[in-house]
């Protein structure tokens, strides 16, 4: 594979978008160590080093460490998934929306103008109750010196700075995306993990050497990192290949078709999508509740949604489930897959062509997510076993190494394409086979882009 890196600074459009996308990524981390104007930087770190495997520290971890600096880039990116969220809901349940999405790329692009508004609504509101929980924060620990001058001032800058800063992460992923390598958001927010991960790495050494944490738990933590990541990998390119039968025509005096092929179906087509989604719903109804903290109501909220609380688990968990489900219904469609094959020719040997096909893809997509959000959910869950077994104070696996690990395979099959595509060899093909250059391995059929 190593071999195969050599041959990108061969393309020049490659390496243009290669180092595009750095490029963004790069402001991306420049814009997070801009404060938001009011807020003591320190103040506010020394604040979220007590909270380490809190909500905050979860949403501190997605955000590259933004929150822990009052950054500018605050609210991370997760205003806009929220959003987008919102309107794939809204494509099933309400017609016109629905009626927007036949148009093509049309309708595609209003709707994707409407995803952005509702990020700039859904950011001033969170940007709003940051600014109620800083004030609040200010006057429980007046000592800290957390803000300057609280009020209503205050509350409009932060909304601005917020909001204009959601906005245009917003941007650098649509851009990443249009003329990067691809997927602008998922790099958005591995971007923030990995560079989260330097910080928790260290705070595990100091763990270990002030004896906080023994050298059987640190062997145990390796051990389950590795361990994690391959059945990550393993289940990421897991398929179920369906048989195909290509029917014999004949052209003049040819007779074309009578191949045999396969249709493969991956085991988790929704890809990082559930997870991020049921993050973002769990991390907008707490802020909703910070506008009512003395009411009963958000009390109750904000004791519930706390990561790691077996209620914050069982709906984290159901929630993951759904959006699996929920995802591969909007994405993949068994009676366009069934249509698809029949004007193509092919049939599934066995099974009647058009309905018939229809219901068999449906019923192995049915078993395929099944097994898909049972995977998901598990790894997701994962950290708060260690943060409560292990006495581990970060997000460690679980969602941020799905997240990395399903990224990086996406982003090495985007470069695979381009490699392919002007006739260089894949990193999966042999050096000479012809492998490389005839398809692309790992690709599914109808495969969902990852948010």
């Amino acid at each position: 594979m190593a071999g195969k890196f050599r041959d990108i600074p061969k393309i020049p459009e490659l390496r243009r978008r290669l180092l595009f996308t750095a490029g963004l990524l790069a402001i991306y981390r420049i814009g997070v160590f801009i404060t938001v104007p009011g807020v003591d930087r320190g103040s506010m770190s020394e604040m979220m080093s007590g909270d380490g495997g809190g909500l905050l520290g979860l949403v501190n971890l997605f955000t590259g460490g933004a929150l822990e600096m009052m950054s500018i880039f605050a609210l991370g990116i997760m205003p806009y998934i929220s959003s987008s969220i919102i309107f794939q809901l809204m494509q099933v349940v309400v017609p016109a929306i629905e009626r927007l999405k036949k148009e093509g790329e049309s309708g595609r692009k209003k709707i994707t103008q409407y995803t952005r508004y509702g990020t700039v609504v859904l950011g001033i509101i969170q940007g709003f109750g940051i600014s109620l929980y800083l004030e609040n924060m200010h006057n429980s620990n007046p000592e800290l010196g957390l803000l300057v001058s609280p009020g209503w001032p205050f509350r409009l800058l932060t909304v601005l700075t917020l909001t204009a800063g959601t906005v245009f992460v917003m941007w650098l992923g649509e851009q990443i995306t249009e003329r990067g390598i691809g997927n602008g958001i998922s790099l958005i927010i591995t971007g923030a993990i990995i560079a989260s991960f330097p910080t928790a790495l260290f705070q595990t050494y100091t763990q270990y050497t002030t004896g906080a944490m023994s050298t059987f738990t640190v062997g145990i933590l390796l051990v389950v990192a590795i361990g994690v990541t391959a059945f990550i990998v393993l289940m990421e390119t897991a398929q179920r290949r369906i048989p195909l039968q290509y029917a014999k025509r004949m052209v003049g005096r040819k007779i074309y078709g009578g191949q045999a092929h396969h249709l493969p179906l991956k085991v988790n087509m929704a890809g990082v999508i559930p997870p991020i989604f049921a993050m973002s719903l769990l991390i907008f109804p707490t802020t909703i509740a910070s506008y009512f903290q003395d009411h009963p109501i958000g009390q109750f909220i904000q004791t519930v949604l706390v990561p790691g609380d077996w209620r914050y688990n069982l709906i984290y968990v159901v929630l993951i489930i759904f959006f699996c489900y929920f995802y591969t219904a909007v994405q993949v469609n068994p009676m366009d897959i069934a249509d698809n094959l029949k004007k193509s020719n092919a049939f599934v040997p066995g099974i009647r062509p058009g309905k018939k096909t229809a219901e068999y893809i449906d019923q192995l997509l049915t078993r395929l997510t099944t097994a898909g959000a049972i995977y998901v959910a598990a790894v997701c869950v994962l950290p708060y076993f260690l943060i409560d077994e292990l006495g581990v104070n970060f997000y460690f696996g679980g969602t941020s190494l799905l997240i990395l690990v399903v990224v990086g395979l996406d982003t090495v099959g985007q470069i695979e394409n381009h490699l392919i595509t002007r006739h260089y060899e894949g990193f999966g093909a042999r050096p000479g086979s012809a492998e490389g250059s005839s398809r692309i391995k790992g690709r599914t059929l109808d495969e969902p882009e990852n948010i």
